[in-house]
């Protein structure tokens, strides 16, 4: 059961990833979000990544608090978020945004359409007008590039 828990909360985490990032991070905190997109901040680190910060404080307590009352639902709440958090990283900041210089390279499909799904949402600099906010699932019009080629 804890291992049904920890996988649909990653699997809600998609949606809820949708959300968050179309209504809050293109939203009331875009002054967090802006320079992921226009890139203004020439440093090693962005204001967008307080997010991790943002989302790990619950998924932290709720493993806490789940561990302290014998690893009950809350811990694998927890769990499943944070296992999404590190696809995140891994799949946003190291394979897509190269912030450090790894798996830069792939002839797989879905990768690619991922990549170039993420490069639509970034073709807007502005908070408006977006398109592809969620991360892991990619519209089938991106598959299309890559799965038809001979």
């Amino acid at each position: 059961m804890n291992f049904i828990i920890t996988m649909c909360t990653f699997i809600v985490m998609e949606g809820a990833t949708w959300v968050i990032h179309k209504y809050v991070m293109h939203g009331f905190l875009w002054f967090l979000h802006k320079d992921h997109h226009d890139h203004s901040n020439a440093g090693v680190l962005e204001k967008n990544d307080y997010f991790f910060v943002i989302f790990a404080l619950p998924t932290i307590l709720m493993m806490y608090f789940g561990a302290n009352q014998g690893f009950n639902y809350l811990f694998f709440i927890g769990l499943g978020i944070m296992l999404y958090g590190m696809a995140y990283f891994f799949v946003h900041d190291i394979f897509i945004h190269q912030r450090m210089k790894l798996f830069k390279y792939t002839e797989n499909p879905y990768f690619l359409a991922l990549r170039r799904a993420h490069k639509q949402h970034h073709k807007h600099i502005g908070k408006e007008q977006g398109e592809c906010f969620g991360f892991l699932y990619v519209p089938f019009k991106y598959f299309k590039m890559y799965f038809n080629k001979k």
